[in-house]
């Protein structure tokens, strides 16, 4: 059975016209009668409110509906991305600011009398922001990769 029969048959079981559903689910009677037609899939937030609703599980809804199950798989990838990008973009961030720092110290140091140590070593000050940087740089593009398959 695939999803839109699926919701049908829930639907009509507790005696909702597809207005009430919708009212439930706030969304457009038309995107109910849609969904029931197979013309289109609701969102993943959508389908997990429909599962809540009628207390059945998600794979319940799914695993009848192949077309559905790939559109859920990649939302689930699209709402996963931003996340592991904005940790990318934090490290990279991070990296810059050192840079940035060890330049700064090091231009107070000569054209001023204030002496700014940089602890740490001379290998972390000259390689630690690059390799934050690279790395970040790096990772966000595998990230960008996989994410498009």
């Amino acid at each position: 059975m695939v999803f839109g029969e699926k919701l049908k048959n829930e639907r009509k079981q507790r005696g909702w016209s597809q207005e009430e559903l919708a009212e439930k689910l706030y969304v457009s009677r038309q995107s109910v009668s849609k969904w029931e037609n197979g013309q289109n899939y609701p969102s993943i937030e959508i389908i997990i409110k429909v599962s809540d609703l009628f207390g059945v599980t998600m794979d319940e809804l799914l695993r009848s509906d192949e077309e559905l199950t790939k559109k859920v798989i990649e939302a689930s990838k699209q709402l996963a991305y931003p996340r592991l990008k904005f940790a990318f973009d934090v490290v990279f961030t991070i990296g810059l600011v050192l840079l940035l720092f060890k330049i700064a110290a090091i231009l107070l140091n000569k054209f001023t009398s204030l002496e700014i140590p940089l602890y740490g070593g001379s290998f972390l000050w000259n390689f630690g922001p690059l390799i934050l940087m690279i790395g970040a740089g790096i990772g966000s593009g595998i990230v960008k990769e996989k994410y498009k398959e």
